[in-house]
């Protein structure tokens, strides 16, 4: 059982605030404590649009699996709102599951706590190596210069979803490729009771996904080359100020918004209240809603005129990585799970159905994957989409400063003036709260 370093738990102790989106109840034991060579605990993220759509599509790829190897799965399928609080208990407790979904973004704090096996290059190798994956997905798998803490099993990227309909009604003929454009475009679409844009401002992991985004348009990041933050660097509070703005004093998106906290815009974009929504591979999502594919286009997020490099990023690299708890008694199971769960047959079976993006490359040359929606995504994710930052504290950032953005939009929302200084001032006393080390 690895060892849980003190500084780590401590440092994760303020992880228990977030609430992720896109990656319940009291733990059973799982690889922890009754595990055996015949049964695998499985704790899979809720990715379709119900905990029993889940099942739906997992159970046969488990029977399929056992059928492979004789070894059984017991699946549960668990909330987003509570499954970095389930990880976070394993790993303080050693009592967790065989194999486990982590959200991308988490892969470094997580490893931090030495909970979660490292996939060394041998260990890589049996799942065919780390050439498979796609670079971009493989960077969201821990922190620099150490062995990756998971690896990819579903990929997503954002992108502007925008309704042909009423661009055309509105005498727009094509989607913004910039923030100019994106504004322009959203105040002739703002009119009768319906806004150019929906965000979700209530949702700290929406928020700080966009923040960092438009940060590094701006040419900033959040924490400093060596691992310190900077939440209130100019270019953070201009990307932070630009978010908020579009609610504020842009006004092309509804006050309502700054309470969206639940997939709300989604609905308002597919319902037509919303004329462009930022999301994650929302197809799914959208279909649900009864939004037909023909009725929307899929573009990059906009950037900066002129921008390039860094400056052109459109998203971050979203995703789900599927990591193998260090205190399983059934390591060699769950090493062939994990392959299982990663090969190309399994990668395009899992993302067609979830409607992402296969991180394994063979599996995205399947037709299903070249719709206009995923090769937009895809495209964004192979070129212009970056890892938000791979460091132990990297929980915390996402709770403090999307809870930052929260407290920003509602002022926007109740009518208040958001300044400069007093987005200064909030990302300040979010960085007055991270961890010393």
């Amino acid at each position: 059982m690895p060892i849980v370093r003190a500084a780590a738990a401590g440092v994760l102790a303020a992880a228990l605030v977030l609430t992720a989106t896109a990656c319940g109840g009291g733990s059973a034991p799982g690889g922890g404590s009754d595990s055996s060579p015949g049964t695998l605990t499985y704790w899979a993220s809720n990715q379709g649009t119900s905990l029993e759509n889940d099942r739906q599509v997992l159970e046969p790829e488990l029977r399929k699996f056992e059928q492979q190897t004789g070894i059984k799965v017991k699946l549960e399928v668990v909330p987003w709102s509570d499954l970095l609080n389930r990880i976070l208990a394993a790993a303080g407790s050693g009592q967790g599951p065989d194999v486990l979904n982590i959200g991308n973004t988490w892969s470094a704090s997580l490893q931090a706590t030495g909970a979660l096996r490292p996939f060394d290059a041998a260990t890589l190798a049996r799942t065919g190596g780390k050439e498979r994956f796609l670079p971009a997905a493989l960077a969201s798998a821990g922190a620099a210069g150490q062995d990756p803490a998971a690896v990819p099993l579903y990929s997503m990227a954002y992108g502007l979803y925008w309704n042909r309909k009423l661009f055309a009604e509105a005498g727009i003929d094509r989607a913004p490729a910039t923030w100019e454009e994106l504004v322009a475009d959203g105040k002739k679409l703002t009119t009768g009771g319906r806004y150019g844009l929906a965000v979700e401002g209530g949702n700290i992991s929406e928020n700080v996904h966009h923040a960092f985004t438009l940060a590094k348009q701006h040419g900033a990041d959040f924490f400093d080359p060596s691992g310190r933050p900077a939440f209130d660097s100019p270019g953070a509070v201009a990307a932070v100020k630009q978010y908020v703005d579009l609610l504020g004093t842009e006004r092309i998106a509804a006050a309502g918004n700054a309470e969206y906290a639940n997939n709300q815009s989604v609905t308002d974009f597919a319902t037509g209240k919303a004329a462009m929504l930022l999301w994650q591979a929302a197809g799914a999502n959208l279909k649900s809603h009864g939004m037909a594919a023909e009725d929307y286009g899929v573009a990059p997020v906009p950037v900066p005129a002129g921008a390039t490099g860094e400056r052109a990023t459109t998203s971050m690299v979203a995703g789900i990585n599927l990591a193998v708890f260090g205190a399983t008694r059934n390591t060699e199971g769950a090493l062939k799970f994990v392959t299982f769960m990663t090969g190309t047959e399994e990668q395009t079976v899992l993302n067609k159905a979830y409607g992402t993006i296969p991180p394994v490359v063979d599996a995205q040359r399947d037709p299903a994957f070249a719709t206009p929606e995923l090769g937009t995504l895809a495209a964004v994710l192979g070129q212009s989409a970056r890892p938000l930052p791979q460091v132990p504290a990297e929980s915390q950032f996402e709770a403090l400063v999307g809870t930052a953005v929260k407290n920003l939009l509602a002022s926007a929302a109740a009518g208040k003036a958001v300044t400069e200084d007093g987005v200064r001032s909030e990302l300040t006393r979010a960085q007055q709260q991270m961890p010393a080390n």
